[in-house]
């Protein structure tokens, strides 16, 4: 790490280490702002953005129509951000039947963001953010996977570094421990601070996932949890009911702005640019949401107005879940008989609500709900300004 990147550094400093090499201690996270004009702008479009997604959260009739999915998609998107190479057709085949699904490393690593994610839903009901749930969501994401063994559940008790072979050549060195700790207890106090409605809670997210990644409190990880952050701060602000705003599509997209952003913080301590880029995505990623939540639901209401039998209709819910599905794992999931099944998914089949993935194959055979799937494959271009929206698929 070059020290002299950091020579204009408003909200940071630079260390030398007693082994030599440079790390960078960021400022405790402000807790009064002034905005540009523009940073002004892009809020209040991504705030009106997420109250438009707000209102169709309180309307769905089953607000799993659309998270489960989201939750997946989100899982592969933020994991392919770190160098993981996955589908979430795969992600899906797996879970659906984890015996003969794919098992590569990769597959089981998005399997445990979703795990991660699901628990921290359930456990912040519980217990509000903090370094204690912080931990917890680590210990659920890389346990069992790779990445296990740098202590799962644990903040760092050694160096890590981004980029290169070391600290001595990496392109980035967080604080080192005792440094780390005092960083770590400011983030919690911020997290809990009395004054939180001072800052816009868009504002906060941007603020909480820049000095996390900065403060880089794990082994492994750190980016994955960052992003989880995010949607579990705005639902705890109450931005949202439902868990239905993730940035890791707009990450994953502008990977290397997004990085370069984040390191233009380090280096300068301006934070314009980056609330700018980060609210951008606020706004691009509500608007997404919106799309796919109208194009579940048009299938979701055509689907039960088929008139169909109260197996195939409950088939029908298990498809929102997960749109792969075979006989077999119908009929456990739904604790009826093989033939009933079959019976209800042939019908669904003649229907074109349900396709075979491998044609002329009967035994064992698995069926996806093409329809269904490729809302969630499918790329949205939005024009915030105007709103107007152009698809493609990128399978």
């Amino acid at each position: 790490m070059n020290p002299r990147d950091f020579d204009n550094a408003k909200s940071g400093r630079v260390i030398k280490a007693p082994t030599g090499y440079y790390a960078f201690i960021p400022g405790a996270i402000p807790r009064e702002l002034d905005y540009q004009a523009e940073v002004v702008r892009v809020l209040s479009l991504a705030d009106r953005k997420m109250g438009n997604l707000e209102g169709l959260c309180r309307r769905l009739p089953n607000p799993y129509l659309l998270s489960g999915a989201y939750i997946r998609r989100e899982a592969v998107l933020s994991s392919r951000i770190e160098g993981t190479q996955s589908t979430q057709s795969e992600l899906y085949l797996f879970e659906m039947d984890p015996a003969e699904g794919p098992h590569t490393e990769d597959i089981k690593e998005v399997r445990n963001y979703v795990s991660a994610l699901v628990y921290a839903l359930k456990r912040r009901k519980e217990l509000p953010l903090s370094l204690r749930f912080i931990r917890e969501i680590h210990g659920e994401l890389v346990q069992g996977v790779r990445g296990q063994e740098k202590t799962p559940g644990e903040f760092r008790i050694s160096q890590n570094w981004i980029g290169g072979s070391g600290p001595e050549n990496a392109h980035y060195v967080p604080p080192p421990i005792e440094e780390m700790k005092v960083l770590l207890d400011d983030f919690e106090k911020f997290l809990h601070r009395a004054d939180i409605d001072q800052i816009p809670p868009l504002i906060e997210c941007a603020l909480i996932h820049y000095q996390f990644e900065a403060i880089h409190p794990f082994l492994d990880g750190n980016g994955r949890v960052g992003r989880l952050l995010i949607t579990l701060l705005a639902i705890e602000r109450e931005c949202l009911s439902e868990p239905l705003l993730y940035l890791s599509a707009f990450f994953e997209k502008k990977r290397d702005e997004y990085y370069d952003q984040l390191y233009y913080v380090s280096q300068t301590g301006e934070l314009d640019r980056w609330l700018v880029f980060f609210l951008s995505g606020v706004a691009q990623q509500a608007e997404d949401a919106i799309w796919r939540a109208g194009q579940v639901l048009d299938l979701y209401s055509r689907y039960k107005h088929l008139g169909l039998t109260p197996t195939a209709n409950r088939i029908i819910e298990i498809l929102f879940q997960n749109p792969y599905i075979t006989i077999k794992s119908a009929a456990s999931s739904l604790d009826v008989s093989h033939p009933a099944a079959a019976s209800a998914i042939l019908k669904l089949e003649e229907l074109g609500v349900l396709l075979p993935v491998l044609e002329g194959r009967r035994r064992g055979q698995v069926f996806v709900a093409g329809e269904l799937l490729d809302v969630f494959v499918t790329e949205i271009h939005a024009d915030l300004e105007s709103g107007n929206q152009e698809s493609k698929n990128f399978s």
